[in-house]
This record gives structure tokens, sequence and C-alpha cells, in this order.
């Protein structure tokens, strides 16, 4: 479980074990990847419910704990009793599926996230597995704790270069001559320094104000913004310091 070191609103900077979060939870990790059952967001409830039952009796079945999935599709009220039902089994670190759809998707994206980091301990991690690094200070903000490096070498093998704000087509962008492997590199160093800064603002209570510049950069992610603001005021205000 995530020990708390401080909050700065939602948002936590804490550890797991010898890692700082929030962080970089890498493909390679030792923690295991408990089976789930993967289905995709749009598609009818009775297919998200086989999906959330099945990933449920085959993390029942699993002699370890370790990462799980919570399913439900685009589903809010199966996202949250699959996250409740896997924390029940004893595992403390729950990644959200179908992470990339949701980042188009603002609504159903803040929906989602705050009602399953209200719904869950609190010492449980959230895990987003692929991400925009406009996102990261977002959903720190609402409490997530770890995010996978996936898009860091997925967008490289599209030829995209990341950055703190933004991403760039370098066909169109000359910003380097960079090798695959450059890319993926340099890539994987800017999901890096975003998370340094993420933490350093908790630090000094300043991550509202990242979170703005950052959401300015993406449509989408300053949509998701407004209606945290609008929706989850309380959620917000909950850890967030009177001055």
């Amino acid at each position: 479980m995530i020990e708390i070191i401080v909050h700065d609103g939602p948002a936590r900077m804490g550890k797991y074990k010898e890692l700082k979060s929030p962080n970089i939870l890498r493909a390679d990790t030792s923690l295991q990847f408990i089976e789930d059952e993967p289905m995709p967001y749009d598609v009818p409830k009775t297919l998200a419910e086989y999906s959330v039952y099945k990933t449920i009796q085959k993390a029942e079945k699993s002699e370890k704990t370790g990462i799980t999935v919570i399913h439900g599709s685009k589903y809010l009220d199966l996202r949250v009793q699959c996250a409740i039902e896997l924390e029940k089994l004893g595992n403390n670190i729950l990644m959200i599926a179908n992470s990339e759809e949701l980042l188009k998707r603002p609504r159903d994206l803040i929906n989602m996230t705050v009602n399953i980091r209200e719904n869950i301990n609190p010492n449980t991690a959230l895990y987003f597995p692929f991400i925009k690094t406009s996102f990261i200070p977002l959903l720190t903000y609402l409490g997530v704790d770890f995010f996978g490096d996936f898009s860091c070498d997925f967008y490289a093998q599209l030829g995209l270069i990341m950055t703190p704000d933004n991403i760039y087509d370098l066909k169109n962008y000359e910003i380097y001559d960079f090798t695959l492997d450059e890319l993926k590199k340099y890539n994987q160093k800017i999901m890096d320094f975003v998370l340094r800064e993420v933490r350093e603002n908790i630090k000094n209570g300043s991550l509202r104000n990242l979170v703005e510049q950052r959401c300015c950069s993406s449509p989408e992610a300053m949509s998701a913004l407004r209606i945290a603001d609008r929706d989850y005021t309380d959620f917000l205000d909950k850890y967030t310091a009177l001055y």
C-alpha cells in the first residue's frame, strides 16, 4: 500500500516500497499483473458485466496479489464495483482499463477517476497505463498515483516527440533528427521530468497552478478540469489548504 506523505488537494505524494509516487510504473516492474478479461470501451452493458465478473473471478483464483485491472467499459457503476471487489481481495494497485479511450472523453474520465478514488482506500494506488504528458498533472491532482510509459514507445513508433505540453510530428516539426531508439529515450525523459515537476509542485502546494498551465495546451484536458471544478467541488476542496 502507498504511504501518503503529503497532500495537495486530492493529489498525494507518497511512497510504494522504494518508489516515490506519483511516478512511472514501468512495464518491466517486478510487480505481478493479475490476469483479467479485456473488453473494449463502447460495448453493451451485458458484455461489460461479463468482463467485470471474469476479471474478479480470475483475481479470486490467483494465489498472489498484484496489479489488477478495473474493467466495466463505459459504465461508471461497473467500474466502481470492479474496483471495490478487486481491492477486497488484497490488491493495492488498481489499473484503469481503456485509458487511451478515456483521454478522448473528458466527462467519463473525470466521473470514473473521481468516483473510483472516493470508493477505495486512500492507500490503494490508481494506475493509468497510457497517458499524454499534458494530462499527468490533472490526473495526479485527481488522485492517480502511477502512470505507464507505454505511450513513450507508442508515439516514438509513430515519429512523434513528446513535450510537457504537446506532441509533435517530427515530419512536420523538424525539432530533432532522432533515431527511433533516441526518440524513445527522449520521450521517456520528458515523462520522467513531468512527474518530477509534479512531485515538486505537490511539495510546494502549487500543483493546481501547474494543472491549469498544462490543461491550457489540450482542449480535452481543459474540458476535464472544468467538469471537475463544476461537478466535484467538494472532492477537490477536501485536502486543499486554507490560507
